[in-house]
């Protein structure tokens, strides 16, 4: 009678909690999206044609871009250990929330190793590519990190999901890992005002992406 009495409170505490921090998770996208948005509309000198978001972090007001950097990534990071709970009771992917996780754990990474200034941004930096300091290059290897474990993600979901006879969502999933990953490399062999504005609508669709995967594990279904 005592086992059948702490059930249910047990029970509702984890789930409601799990929830909460999948809906974090959601809103993360929505959060790091809509903060890139208004600072490049209200700093003097960016051009998403020419800047990737990271150099946003640099300057007077770097700190707002840091801080965005760091929220989205602890979001992530704790969405993810509630979609590994989620997981471990349907028999979905251990991959995806490690994966997640990872992400989120790159976005931190570049909160605390904020990128250079670099081609004009800030107001009054010289064109061009400019020197890369030590933090800058580290920036760059976890940004790196955070890509590659989106696009695996993106793959472990697709797999799951054809396994599953889901094959538009199984679509879906490899459309977007695929069209972050030809618009990073792109950027990087080529770095033409095309590449960057690409790249950027990647980082986008990459970010709905996580959003449309934490939302569909809050409602009760995991990729």
């Amino acid at each position: 009678m005592s086992q059948a009495a702490t059930f249910p409170v047990v029970r509702p505490t984890a789930v409601g909690r799990d929830r909460l921090l999948l809906l974090g998770g959601v809103l993360a996208g929505p959060i790091f999206v809509s903060s890139a948005i208004l600072q490049a509309a209200t700093r003097d000198g960016f051009d998403f044609r020419r800047h990737p978001v990271s150099v946003l972090s640099t300057g007077e007001l770097g700190w707002i871009q840091i801080v965005t950097f760091l929220v989205t990534g602890v979001l992530c990071v704790l969405a993810a250990q509630a979609l590994r709970r989620r997981t471990s009771e349907d028999g979905a992917s251990v991959w995806l929330p490690r994966l997640l996780a990872l992400y989120g754990l790159g976005l931190v990474g570049a909160a605390i190793f904020s990128a250079d200034p670099a081609d004009g941004f800030p107001a009054g930096t010289p064109r061009g590519a400019g020197e890369i300091s030590w933090h800058g290059a580290l920036h760059f290897l976890v940004a790196a990190v955070a890509f590659v474990s989106l696009i695996v993600a993106t793959v472990v979901a697709a797999r799951r999901a054809a396994r599953l006879g889901e094959r538009g969502r199984a679509a879906y999933h490899l459309v977007t890992g695929m069209f972050f990953a030809v618009a990073w490399v792109t950027l990087i062999v080529r770095p033409v005002p095309a590449a960057m504005v690409a790249f950027g609508l990647a980082v986008t669709a990459g970010w709905l992406w996580v959003s449309v995967t934490f939302a569909r594990a809050a409602s009760g279904r995991a990729d």
